[in-house]
């Protein structure tokens, strides 16, 4: 990064890491003062300055700000230079986890196992894109050896030029699933199709090393495809360089049974509840070198087969580069849900609570749904919010959310939102019992005397929907031990 030193600046300073939130500087940091629709970062500079900002990176110099400043020409582009430059200096590798779902519990597994090898930093949050991975990047020092990252997009375009910057040595896909759909629209208002979804995933192979692994799910078709067209040189804008192999792909599946691959070396097999408790428990199995194969038993305290579906793809990386499969399975015991991904707990009705209200796309619904089904209760009950950013095909996929719960035999179906009220609808037409409320406010009011004891209770929307704040109206302060995601 270059610029124009303004004020008492130390041109050989050392900074600590990079903010663009000025209520989130801590100290040292350099304060970005980004461009925003809503805002201008430059307006905040003196708050950050306050708060202990060693210097801010502005495109116009602000007056009596408190503090050095550099200006730059493009301050985002000047924050892309910085962690372009960070990233050639910093002697670690990145393992980048990109799908439509999955990032966050995969990214989390994934740092659990490595850990057991390696000094091990992960992306905090869900800062996945161009702007939350600098920050990332930028606070890593000299003492990590891997950093395991999510990296997202919800535009076209944007995976590749993540991955650029953060020149992954893995590259994990979870899965392609409907998700930002209304990102990817054509210009004359066509919907978009899950094939462009699963190209702007591809995205993330742009950056691999050269000598770059790819773990990936052969349960899932658009991601066998979207690795044969990159290994094919058909990938588009992820195609590599002439010159450029990628000789490692590490393919994992549960129950495989498709055959889309010939050789998965990855699995779970006998995948059943655990007796008693939350979780699953399944043998892990790995095909090694010369097709030796090794195995071990794993209990997973994760609700749902999703679930052992995110562990197998930390596992696949992780017993790739080297960690003994009885260490994997003997850290698969540790994990517990995050809030808002599944995390199950008894409510003071005597039901059981789901809480999967991070976020949703039609097929992490649906599984969802599935997933509750498994766990003992005198009835089911699904609390869906609106699934956002679904673009044209909106309505179409909230009333089939309606009639997979039906198919699924839930007894009460909530709707949260004006697109959940297509679900509720669906829902009614099939017979179910159903309820609907305008927004989150309304159904922290109406949900609570709608639960019995013994129902099994699943809360599942997007992160607009806002449906955590249902959850705490369900859930008792004193069981709320985990910090809910910003």
């Amino acid at each position: 990064m270059s610029g124009a030193l303004i004020g008492d600046v130390d041109a050989g300073a050392c900074y600590r890491g990079a903010a663009i939130d000025s209520r989130r500087v801590e100290g040292g940091e350099l304060f970005f003062a980004l461009p925003g629709e809503r805002t201008d970062g430059h307006r905040f500079v003196g708050a950050a300055l306050a708060a202990g900002a060693a210097a801010a990176v502005v495109r116009t110099p602000v007056e009596d700000a408190g503090g050095p400043q550099i200006r730059v020409d493009e301050v985002t582009e000047a924050l892309h230079a910085l962690t372009r430059d960070h990233r050639r200096l910093l002697d670690i590798r990145v393992a980048a986890v990109t799908g439509s779902a999955g990032k966050t519990t995969t990214k989390d597994l994934l740092a659990l196992l490595l850990g057991e090898c390696w000094r091990v930093r992960k992306s905090p949050g869900n800062l996945n894109n161009l702007l939350g991975f600098p920050l990332t990047l930028l606070a890593i020092g000299t003492e990590c050896e891997w950093l395991v990252a999510e990296m997202g997009m919800s535009v076209p375009g944007e995976l590749a030029a993540v991955s650029r910057l953060g020149r992954p040595d893995v590259a994990i896909f979870t899965n392609v699933r409907p998700a930002h759909l209304a990102g990817f629209e054509e210009p004359d208002g066509a919907p978009a199709d899950v094939g462009a979804i699963a190209r702007a995933k591809a995205e993330l192979l742009a950056g691999l090393a050269d000598d770059g692994l790819i773990v990936a799910n052969a349960g899932d078709p658009r991601v066998v495809g979207l690795v044969e067209r990159y290994l094919a040189g058909r990938g588009g804008e992820a195609a590599p360089a002439p010159g450029k192999h990628v000789e490692r792909v590490v393919w994992y599946e549960v129950e495989p049974a498709q055959g889309l691959v010939p050789r998965v070396e990855v699995t779970a097999r006998g995948v059943e509840p655990l007796a008693g408790e939350p979780g699953t428990r399944f043998t892990l199995e790995h095909r090694g070198a010369q097709h030796r194969s090794v195995s071990a038993n794993v209990e997973l305290p994760l609700h749902g087969r999703v679930n052992v579906e995110n562990f197998l793809a930390a596992a696949a990386c992780a017993l790739r580069l080297g960690v003994p499969i009885e260490t994997v399975a003997a850290a698969a015991r540790r994990p517990r849900a995050a809030a808002g991904r599944g995390e199950v707990s008894s409510l003071p009705s005597g039901a059981t609570l789901v809480d999967d209200s991070y976020n949703s796309n039609p097929e992490a619904a649906r599984l969802a749904l599935e997933a509750a089904r498994l766990l003992d209760g005198h009835r089911h009950v699904a609390i869906l919010g609106d699934m956002l950013e679904l673009g044209s095909a909106e309505r179409r996929y909230h009333r089939q959310l309606g009639s997979d719960a039906a198919e699924l035999g839930f007894g009460l179906v909530v709707g949260v939102g004006e697109l959940a009220s297509e679900t509720v609808a669906a829902a009614g037409e099939a017979g179910v019992e159903t309820a609907w409320f305008e927004d989150t406010h309304a159904a922290s009011a109406g949900v609570p005397p709608l639960i019995r004891e013994g129902d099994v209770v699943l809360v599942k929307g997007s992160r607009g929907a806002a449906l955590e704040h249902l959850v705490d109206r369900l859930v008792p302060e004193t069981a709320l031990v985990q910090e809910r995601p910003n």
